[in-house]
């Protein structure tokens, strides 16, 4: 047996590329049109993407996009596993950075492909994203406080608790963020 084969590092981490989805896909989805949001957005999205508390958020930011069509870069993306081609989640931003230079992630990975490493390639993607922008200063994350696989997969991105909220939606929910020159981009 070749030992050089049994030295060299297997690389297990997720890779995932971001498809856009347009405003005309948000409203579909949105309205649960699984069908029509795929055809749009130009990948077959998972059943997910039509569920209650999706389409909800879908329909929210397609009524951010119909206000200011200028947000769009900023907001909700399919995200794809590389190099397979799976959409395994959605992910974005809040929208663009505020006059402090804060932008808010979001991101939320399908039922079926939980605990596989996707939501921190997400997150990794989107930091690194944050990180390039010139008028990024500061990443926001705001999980609810019985989210533990979110509140895991934050840990060593370098995130600072900064304050508890709480609304009737979502409980109680922690803040946290990183500065952007604080970003890892690799």
């Amino acid at each position: 047996m070749n030992n050089e084969l049994l030295s060299t590092p297997i690389s297990t981490a997720k890779r995932v590329r971001f498809v856009e989805l347009s405003a005309k896909a948000l409203r579909a989805l949105a309205d649960g049109d699984l069908a029509g949001g795929s055809a749009e957005a130009g990948v077959a999205l998972d059943e997910y993407f039509v569920g209650d508390r999706a389409r909800w958020i879908f329909g929210y930011r397609a009524d951010q996009l119909a206000k200011d069509p200028s947000v769009a870069p900023w907001l909700a993306r399919a995200a794809v596993s590389e190099p397979d081609g799976t959409v395994i989640g959605d992910a974005g931003f809040h929208g663009p950075p505020d006059e402090a230079g804060m932008v808010e992630v979001g991101y939320t990975v399908a039922p079926g492909y939980r605990r596989q490493g996707y939501a921190r390639a997400m997150l990794r993607a989107l930091l690194v994203r944050a990180a390039a922008e010139p008028g990024v200063r500061t990443v926001r994350a705001t999980i609810r406080s019985d989210n533990h696989a979110s509140l895991a997969t934050i840990a060593g991105f370098g995130f600072t608790r900064v304050s508890e909220k709480g609304n009737e939606r979502d409980g109680v929910e922690i803040v946290f963020e990183v500065p952007a020159e604080a970003i890892q981009t690799e």
